[in-house]
């Protein structure tokens, strides 16, 4: 142990408790920035489906996908990511991938 020496300037008696006080403070401070700063962790811990709670209401449902003119036999899709910036997706059928253009301005 490279640290034994630190019990002859700290005895264990208040070592020990103040280690495991400061790894606990240190536990919580985690734990509530997890739950005060995401929206996923209160819809998982609440039974609900992820993603019905408070990212879901910032923006609204006609901001979120906006369907556009079909395009070379597929449907185009203009979605919102959840960091703001916007998507276009043309959907074809089930044989075919699904093409996504990030960033890309919705045509007319």
């Amino acid at each position: 142990m490279n640290n034994a020496k630190m019990w002859l300037v700290v005895k264990p008696t208040v070592g020990i408790p103040l280690f495991l006080s400061a790894v606990a403070v240190g536990s919580f401070a985690v734990h509530y920035s997890v739950l005060s700063n995401t929206s996923w962790v209160a819809d998982f811990l609440s039974g609900q489906p992820i993603g019905s709670g408070a990212m879901s209401s910032v923006m609204p449902e006609e901001a979120q996908t906006m369907k556009m003119a079909s395009v070379s036999g597929g449907q185009e899709v203009l979605v919102q990511m959840p960091d703001g910036t916007t998507a276009r997706a043309v959907l074809k059928s089930s044989d075919t991938p699904v093409q996504v253009a990030l960033n890309a301005p919705p045509t007319d």
